[in-house]
């Protein structure tokens, strides 16, 4: 094989350079497709539907394509209530997998979570502040995410500050504030949960990741900053396939390690705040999908940036049609499906790292 160059290809790419481009450009178009029939699948599945445990009530194939394509007595129901949280469940995890994908490169570990850097834990604070004030619904529903977002941006730059010196980011350092500010705030929510008595039920279940607050309004306002987001991190692909190699490598390659380890974990903040702020806490996702991606299609973030992306959308739409259905008509949180899942994944990698340096 031969040496790595700027591109991401070896110096053998030449002859297979273009089967390469295709196999890539194929692995996307397969994701996207996959993408389009899990949403129409998940629309399909529900307490009202023909896929699902029929309570309370389940209708014909035909029916559903009526309600969703024509004019019904289910309408409502399909673009309304079911629809919305397809398309949320799809955003929220493109924008957790995308950040995965920026934070492993960044730290250049793929054990990194956009959530180590405290944005969890730091918008759950918001919202629990905001629920035990009573401003979620008292005054609008976006006052509770807005109170999330806030917080979360806040707890990310307090952990940039605390991991940087001079404005060089030190990333051992980052991850270790990130650690502590996140145990510090989660200290904090515990208090308030504590405090919050008669509204338990609604912060706990909220902590816990839910898609419940899905709406149209919800969805056109997370689409803004999650299409962004991805759209900068595909464009700083190159610049990312760099940073792996070290940041004096990168830098003698033409790219900027400070600027880019900046700008990345901006985004990436941008991008986990966001999530954070309309559905709560929905660990793991950031782990496992750029993980896997990568097993897949490599770690040319060109191509590794958007099959993270739609995988990523793709784990949570299945994930939050199994949080509803599953034991029906009681809704689980999908933070709950996504930690089963995320969790062994986690010691797996734990495992499999602690493996490789004992040889």
């Amino acid at each position: 094989m031969g040496n790595l160059s700027w591109s991401g290809k070896t110096e053998d790419d030449g002859q297979n350079a273009v089967p390469l481009r295709a196999r890539r450009f194929l692995i996307i178009c397969v994701l996207g497709a996959a993408l389009a029939v899990t949403a129409f699948v998940a629309i399909l599945v529900g307490t009202l539907g023909p896929i699902g445990p029929g309570v309370p009530e389940r209708i014909s194939f035909s029916e559903a394509f009526k309600a969703i394509f024509g004019n019904s007595s289910y309408h409502w129901v399909f673009w309304n209530i079911r629809l919305p949280r397809v398309l949320l469940a799809g955003l929220v995890g493109a924008a957790l997998a995308c950040s995965g994908t920026a934070m492993q490169a960044v730290f250049r570990n793929s054990m990194a979570d956009p959530f180590v850097i405290g944005v969890s834990s730091g918008g759950a604070l918001g919202a629990a502040i905001a629920v035990l004030l009573g401003l979620g619904t008292a005054m609008s529903i976006f006052v509770r995410p807005t109170f999330a977002f806030m917080s979360a941006t806040i707890a990310a730059f307090s952990v940039y500050l605390l991991g940087s010196v001079r404005g060089k980011v030190y990333v051992d350092s980052l991850l270790l504030s990130g650690v502590a500010v996140a145990a510090f705030l989660g200290a904090m929510v515990s208090f308030l949960i504590y405090f919050a008595r008669q509204v338990y039920s609604q912060l706990i279940f909220w902590l816990l990741g839910s898609l419940t607050l899905a709406s149209w309004d919800i969805v056109e306002i997370l689409a803004i900053p999650v299409l962004a987001g991805v759209v900068v991190i595909f464009l700083y692909g190159r610049d990312l396939d760099a940073l792996l190699l070290g940041e004096e490598t990168a830098h003698n390659l033409g790219a900027n390690p400070e600027f880019l380890k900046k700008m990345m974990l901006f985004i990436s903040a941008l991008l986990a705040a966001a999530a954070v702020a309309f559905t709560g806490i929905i660990g793991f996702v950031g782990l496992i999908i750029p993980h896997i991606s990568r097993l897949i299609v490599g770690s040319n973030h060109r191509t590794l940036v958007p099959a993270a992306t739609l995988s990523g959308a793709i784990f949570l739409i299945w994930a939050d049609t199994l949080a509803r259905t599953v034991i029906a008509p009681v809704e689980l949180p999908v933070g709950i499906i996504t930690a089963l899942c995320g969790g062994p994944f986690f010691l797996y990698l734990l495992r499999k790292n602690s493996k490789g340096r004992d040889r």
